[in-house]
């Protein structure tokens, strides 16, 4: 069996040193990747009693609390800009 070295891939910021450097970093770019928005960590005030609720929900889910609210947030905005659509 030959032995075959693995190209080593490296890290995000070993490629930031490269590019203060000034090297050419284009080679680990392929454009096949996808943009993904940024985003902005909030604090929220729940209470304790919805706090459970959650935590049930995910329980039953099988996914965290955090993937829960995202969840029902995103179906709550739906709903509400599809009733603005039908109201119109």
């Amino acid at each position: 069996m030959k032995n075959i070295a693995k190209k080593k891939i490296p890290r995000a910021d070993e490629i930031a040193e490269l590019a203060m450097r000034g090297e050419d970093i284009s080679r680990f770019f392929t454009n096949k990747g996808e943009m993904r928005p940024l985003i902005q960590r909030v604090n929220v005030d729940f209470t304790l009693d919805m706090l459970r609720e959650l935590d049930t929900v995910a329980r039953y889910l099988n996914i965290s609390r955090q993937a829960v609210i995202k969840t029902y947030l995103r179906q709550a905005l739906d709903q509400h800009y599809l009733s603005q659509k039908t109201a119109q």
